[in-house]
């Protein structure tokens, strides 16, 4: 295991308010964000994580693998340094937001839905017992773009947070049907989404986080999400920082009851085996 700061447990304060506005990052209290690889975090909660930090509020991430295979030129970036790579580009991306406790977990990129699920559970409750989150962020049962690891990993964090911080809200990432309709005419330019179904169309009302980024905090989610150039380059380059900063300036969560009770009716998405 790496780590870039030990997660430690400070006082125990609850800044849950009964019924948070969408918008409202402070009313998540204590964050911790569970993802796959580096950049996951970014893409989909920078703006939350710098919000909350703004507020005064603990934000701790969680990172699965360093994605060291992530690349079409393996001959040129081999997984030891890609990796390498990434995990710098992680750390730098995260002080742009103002995070500096991070773990990863040291798994080879790709074979999260391999690992065994009871193991992979107890490491990740471990970590909600010494931060003890208010609210976790993390991935829908579909990952999302329909990655296995993104999916398994989605998985973990249901389970541990059931085991070790049944307190805390469990927060899924997701699209719209506003952001379907930005990101369709850049599908084939930029293609992430891996399966029939996604990305999904979920309701605005049943959104719990719906932070529309404007101005210096969406800056601030530029710079963070360039900082990780070894896999977002590809995305500037082919969409345009005009597009990217429409279609990814809005960051969207579900909450997990709220999605697992219409997971049959998002798509045709299935669960990686």
């Amino acid at each position: 295991m790496t780590t870039s700061t030990t997660l430690r447990t400070p006082p125990r304060t609850r800044h849950l308010a009964p019924r948070p506005a969408p918008d409202d990052v402070r009313s998540l209290g204590t964050v911790l964000g569970v993802w796959a690889h580096p950049d996951d975090e970014t893409l989909l909660s920078a703006g939350i994580m710098a919000a909350a930090r703004d507020a005064g509020r603990r934000v701790a991430c969680v990172t699965a693998t360093l994605g060291e295979h992530g690349t079409a030129a393996p001959h040129l970036w081999p997984p030891g340094r890609l990796g390498a790579v990434r995990a710098l580009e992680l750390r730098a991306s995260l002080a742009a937001l103002g995070v500096t406790e991070h773990e990863t977990l040291g798994i080879e990129d790709g074979t999260c839905a391999a690992q065994p699920h009871d193991a992979m559970v107890r490491r990740i409750a471990a970590v909600m017992r010494r931060v003890r989150p208010d609210t976790v962020l993390t991935f829908g049962p579909d990952g999302l773009t329909g990655h296995a690891d993104h999916q398994a990993v989605s998985a973990w964090a249901t389970a541990a947070r059931a085991l070790a911080a049944p307190h805390a809200r469990l927060l899924y990432a997701t699209t719209t049907a506003a952001f379907v309709d930005r990101w369709e005419p850049s599908r084939e330019a930029f293609d992430v989404f891996l399966a029939d179904g996604l990305p999904l169309r979920t309701p605005a009302a049943d959104l719990a986080v719906d932070l529309r980024l404007e101005g210096a905090a969406l800056d601030r989610k530029i710079v963070a999400l360039r900082a990780q150039a070894s896999q977002m380059a590809g995305l500037f380059d082919a969409l345009g920082e005009d597009l990217v900063r429409d279609c990814w300036g809005t960051e969207t969560f579900v909450p997990a009851e709220t999605a697992l009770a219409r997971a049959h009716s998002f798509g045709t998405w299935e669960v990686a085996a």
